[in-house]
């Protein structure tokens, strides 16, 4: 399976958001990914469901809704509402996430979980059962621009040999030298941000990732 490219709005320019999701979408864009921060479980604060509701009247592509909020069950709601595809809960959350991802499931949208770089993965075992889409995050959640940590590809290797029914994406640092060995571990979404968004050409960027990444996936 060739990879997806989910580039991150988070590095979008906020003021033309219709003009940057057509730009990405002629760019060969396959999911946009929309990262939810509510100045508590990250030290950041980004958008709401309206948003989320915006960028759904300009685009068809599948929109991945990252919830890094402290209290999921929440906002599940709103944001399933607003049009989101899949939604993300964080495995470090607050709440039963249990109950959190059989609701997303019953609100129509694709259950997903995802987990930070200090987290060890087993911690994700009582939710992979319940999940479409496991999130690996490849920098600490809160910010555009970081750096990728390798030290999560292990990881991913260990969630892609499972037995498994979900997908594996990873988020952080994503760009066209990063994007051959987290594809190799065995992410199959990969979410770039600033490497798209602030690439001049976002079409030879897409290009440049996907490249990397099918490269590398496992034959």
């Amino acid at each position: 399976m060739a990879v997806k490219i989910a580039p991150s709005l988070l590095s979008a320019d906020f003021a033309r958001i219709a003009d940057e999701v057509a730009r990405v979408t002629a760019g060969g864009a396959d999911w946009l990914h929309l990262d939810v921060m509510d100045g508590h479980f990250v030290p950041n604060l980004t958008f709401g469901p309206a948003l989320v509701r915006a960028v759904r009247q300009v685009t068809e592509l599948p929109l991945d809704v990252h919830l890094m909020i402290e209290r999921p069950a929440d906002f599940i709601v709103p944001f399933a509402k607003a049009g989101a595809d899949y939604l993300t809960i964080h495995v470090e959350a607050q709440g039963d996430l249990t109950r959190v991802l059989k609701d997303i499931r019953g609100l129509g949208v694709h259950p997903a979980i995802s987990i930070n770089p200090p987290t060890p993965v087993e911690a994700l075992e009582p939710y992979l059962s319940l999940v479409d889409l496991v999130l690996v995050m490849s920098v600490n959640p809160g910010f555009g621009g970081q750096g990728f940590i390798p030290e999560v590809v292990p990881k991913v290797k260990a969630l892609a040999a499972r037995p498994r029914s979900y997908i594996i994406e990873i988020d952080g640092g994503i760009n066209a030298e990063t994007a051959g060995p987290a594809a190799a571990a065995g992410a199959e979404v990969l979410v770039a941000g600033s490497a798209v968004f602030g690439a001049r050409d976002a079409a030879k960027a897409i290009a440049a990732i996907r490249a990397a990444g099918d490269a590398s996936r496992p034959r």
